[in-house]
């Protein structure tokens, strides 16, 4: 079957918009990662914040005001008329949502709770379902009025990629023609000290597969996709997950899940992987992801083709992630750039020796003709794997 990918609602770190997301991935733009004590007071750690203004959630729908949700407005909003003509060609019981996140609008109940703690009492425009996970889907689906199945998935940082496959599954089962698809993570206490209590966050701007890498700067975004049956500028050629249940935080060293993660996709894609022209790598910048990593997608693709991990300019955003970065992979295939500008690896840092060798692109390379075929890969705590394959249609 053919599934289409036909328009993309993007912001992070980099930027609001896809125009303004390509041109800093495209010039190693890592302005956006920045020194923050506001979620770790007294304690600053690198974050990549959404700076762009979001717009406010509409009174009509105020019990779905939080952070969270207004970056799945900002990106809605870019792919709005999509959304609207396919709703008009197909009718509202046709399209459906399906969503990523891990951590959906804990920011306010964390802010709630602190009023609580001064005033005794919730704030009065406080409500649970700021921060329940299926928020950001229930509030899309009410505000675009989709009537067609509506569900957020939510495990960790492999969460929108695993949105993808239950996209995919939807309009496989004929069940929907058309999926609003993707996800979006906001910044929260939770998450920030939480890895800072994992000893997993880096000193200063994060270093993928960089010889001094030391962990991760946690970001926020939102991607929001079209997957349908009608024919777009780029093809979902396949989309895989595995999983090794090897430690609860920790990557299994051989990466065996992640192998079967990466071929699966392939397979399903009917593709060799010499046929793949650019890989965006999860690559967190921590020490084990990153030699677990690169050491698995040796294995299956060798030293040949173009790799890079873009969390050096975007931060790892967690449940969005997979979503975002295959944002990325969409701007490239959708660009028809004829000399195939490919995102660099930018960690400033010298890639670590001890890693097996990859293709690492560097700033400014380039692929010497049309990128089509991107693949990328998204992991998460638990052994939870998801590889995505997408082609210039």
């Amino acid at each position: 079957m053919n599934w289409y990918l036909n328009d993309l609602g993007i912001l992070c770190a980099l930027g609001c918009g896809q125009a303004a997301v390509l041109a800093g991935l495209l010039r190693g733009d890592r302005s956006g990662l920045r020194p923050s004590d506001e979620f770790s007071p007294g304690r600053p750690q690198w974050l990549g914040a959404v700076t762009a203004p979001l717009p406010p959630i509409p009174a009509e729908w105020s019990v779905y005001a939080c952070r969270n949700n207004r970056l799945l407005l900002a990106a809605v909003e870019q792919i709005r008329p999509t959304v609207e003509g396919l709703r008009e060609r197909f009718g509202p019981h046709r399209i459906g949502i399906a969503l990523g996140t891990s951590t959906s609008g804990v920011r306010n109940t964390e802010l709630a709770l602190a009023y609580r703690a001064k005033h005794g009492r919730l704030p009065p425009e406080y409500h649970y379902k700021q921060q329940q996970m299926g928020a950001g889907a229930d509030f899309l689906a009410d505000y675009l009025q989709i009537h067609g199945p509506a569900y957020t998935l939510s495990s960790a940082c492999a969460s929108s990629g695993k949105a993808f496959a239950s996209a995919q599954r939807l309009l496989a089962m004929d069940l929907c023609d058309a999926v609003v698809v993707g996800g979006a993570d906001s910044l929260c206490g939770l998450t920030v000290n939480g890895f800072a209590a994992l000893e997993s966050v880096s000193a200063g701007p994060c270093k993928p597969f960089g010889r001094r890498r030391d962990g991760i700067n946690i970001g926020e975004a939102a991607a929001l996709f079209i997957l349908s049956k009608q024919p777009g500028p780029v093809r979902l050629r396949g989309v895989a997950a595995s999983s090794d249940a090897y430690h609860f935080s920790a990557p299994d060293p051989d990466g065996t899940a992640v192998k079967a993660a990466l071929r699966t996709a392939l397979a399903q894609a009917g593709l060799k992987p010499e046929q793949v022209d650019y890989l965006n790598l999860h690559g967190t910048a921590t020490p084990l992801n990153d030699a677990m990593e690169s050491r698995a997608v040796h294995a299956v693709f060798g030293s040949r083709t173009p790799a890079s991990s873009s969390k050096g300019m975007s931060g790892h955003t967690l449940g969005a992630a997979a979503a975002l970065e295959l944002g990325f992979c969409w701007l490239l295939l959708q660009s028809q750039d004829p000399d195939g500008r490919l995102i660099a690896n930018v960690s400033g840092d010298d890639i670590d020796p001890e890693l097996p060798p990859l293709h690492w692109v560097t700033p400014g390379q380039t692929l010497g003709r049309p990128i089509r075929v991107c693949q990328s890969n998204s992991f998460a705590f638990g052994g939870s794997n998801v590889s995505i394959v997408a082609e210039r249609a």
